[in-house]
């Protein structure tokens, strides 16, 4: 495998500020990677090296005129396929919006291009963000790349699977309960997800409103700072949007670490595999040596987050997603065969061999798209959330919930009186196999018990690789922080890889230089 690869995104973003590189080589390199890889894994829908190549040029030619260059010049960045992108196909990998074409970026790719990044490609995901697997992508599989039968994660698999194949340096996923951080730790990468608001989600296509937040994934720290100081910072198109000023992550990230109290939940690493429990206990003695301080810390409600998750979320999803009715945009049914059944139905209702007559042409429209349009989870999070927000069950279930979601910040905002971080679990066991859990919808949920508090509270979270299974499977830590202290989890998590070097490990398969079959990145 080629030197370039394993560097970071600051690294070679340095180097081609020095002139040692050029993007078109830097770009070529993972073009290249990607050609060999991506046939295999399957982490990109969208890769166009064409466009890729020409975006490095023109960078190329910016260096050449002497003009002054944005922080990312020249460094190639995967990007979530939920992330609009003007006149590049944006499909959150469903039949509902397989056709559709932005006619503008998300304020995230618009800071992206202004600091000069190469947009490499859009990655594949859950549709709709819906799915902690990359299983219910309407187009294709992606795989772990620690082991090629395992889950990479989701929703955001596609863009952990492309950092830790050496696709990209690189990438941007969106986290709604647990989306970032989930498949990073399952992948052996980095992933952050930053407060909600501290990052614009102007043309992030909705999930659920109120707990999705876009976030970077790197294989290190400082590329996380990096690209946070890139994207974050107040947008007026988001009335959600945080107006206060973006502080210089990267050069935080590096300050010598205070003395720091951080919270330990002990029955959590009791709920989980034991081979997982062991590295986060022996990622708390190297916090130990960096000077910090251990105590114990409950959440007393966080029994009830996956539960209260799954009432919000998809009761979110259910507004968001009505707009899909294959009339404004999107997936439109086969009106002709629509109106041959209809014809079909009323002849055999005046027949008297239908029980009833069929529903108007417009309502049938309406129900034929979206049943056509939409995979099966999607689906079950729409009916779910359609019941819970219905006149009958509305106060037993989602105000129950919202009532919920504010007991469960509370026990945040107690624990965070006590100490300034919290370090724990991302998830309870390693990468399961593909397709194991995908028709177990409760299995796959409670998957997600470690990382939906922090969306329900609105706070940040880090993922970090802190060890592996027997097997060579990837375990990741999450360090949580109060409201807009990604500063504070940035410092922690660099002094970490400063100890260790998880991070720096490379997945098996990737370092014999052999190609393995197939080699189309494009859906």
């Amino acid at each position: 495998m080629s030197r370039l690869l394993e560097l970071s995104a600051v690294e070679l973003a340095e180097l081609f500020r020095q002139g040692e590189l050029s993007s078109s080589e830097i770009v070529d390199s993972f073009l290249e990677q990607a050609r060999r890889w991506d046939g295999t894994v399957g982490a990109f829908l969208q890769l166009d090296a064409e466009q890729c190549r020409a975006q490095a040029a023109a960078v190329d030619e910016k260096r050449r005129r002497g003009e002054k260059l944005g922080p990312l010049a020249g460094v190639p960045i995967a990007i979530k396929d939920i992330l609009c992108t003007a006149g590049t196909p944006t499909t959150c990998a469903s039949r509902m919006l397989g056709n559709f074409v932005p006619p503008y970026d998300a304020t995230v790719i618009c800071r992206l291009r202004e600091a000069d990044a190469v947009l490499f490609g859009k990655t594949n995901l859950d549709e709709f963000a819906m799915g902690g697997s990359t299983e219910t992508s309407a187009f294709k599989l992606t795989r772990n790349p620690w082991d090629l039968d395992r889950v990479p994660g989701g929703s955001s698999g596609g863009s952990a699977a492309c950092v830790a194949a050496r696709m990209v340096p690189l990438a941007l996923g969106t986290d709604t309960g647990g989306s970032i951080r989930q498949p990073a730790a399952l992948c052996g990468v980095a992933g952050l997800k930053p407060t909600y608001g501290r990052v614009s989600r102007f043309g992030l296509i909705a999930y659920a409103s109120s707990l999705d937040q876009i976030g970077p994934l790197a294989r290190c720290v400082e590329d996380l700072a990096l690209s946070l100081e890139i994207i974050a910072g107040h947008d007026p198109r988001d009335s959600t949007s945080y107006p206060g000023e973006v502080p210089p992550y990267r050069t935080l990230c590096k300050q010598p670490l205070e003395k720091l109290r951080i919270g330990i939940i002990p029955e959590q690493l009791e709920q989980i595999d034991p081979a997982i429990s062991q590295a986060i206990r022996e990622a708390a003695k190297v916090f130990q040596e960096l000077g910090a301080e251990f105590r114990e810390v409950s959440l007393p409600h966080s029994e009830y987050a996956v539960a209260c998750y799954y009432i919000i979320a998809p009761s979110e999803a259910s507004s968001n997603l009505a707009r899909y009715d294959g009339v404004h945009y999107g997936y439109r049914t086969d009106e002709r065969q629509m109106a041959e059944r209809l014809a079909e139905e009323r002849r055999l209702a005046s027949a008297g061999k239908s029980p009833e007559e069929p529903d108007p042409p417009l309502v049938r429209l309406f129900r034929q798209t979206r049943s056509e349009g939409f995979g099966p989870e999607v689906k079950r999070r729409i009916m779910l959330g359609t019941y819970a927000l219905s006149a009958g069950y509305y106060q037993a279930y989602y105000l129950h919930a919202a009532r919920v979601r504010r007991l469960i910040r509370q026990d945040y905002d107690q624990a965070f009186s006590q100490v300034d971080v919290l370090l724990g679990p991302v998830t309870p066991t390693p990468a399961f196999r593909i397709g194991e859990r995908i028709q177990d919808p409760l299995a796959m949920y409670l998957f997600d018990l470690f990382t939906v508090g922090a969306n329900l509270a609105g706070i940040c979270g880090l993922a970090l690789p802190c060890g592996f299974t027997a097997d060579g499977l990837p375990i990741g830590l999450q360090l949580q922080g109060p409201p807009f202290s990604e500063p504070r989890l940035l410092q922690l998590g660099y002094w970490y890889q400063q100890r260790t070097d998880w991070h720096r490990r490379v997945p098996p398969r990737l370092r014999s230089e052999s190609s393995p079959a197939g080699v189309s990145s494009n859906r």
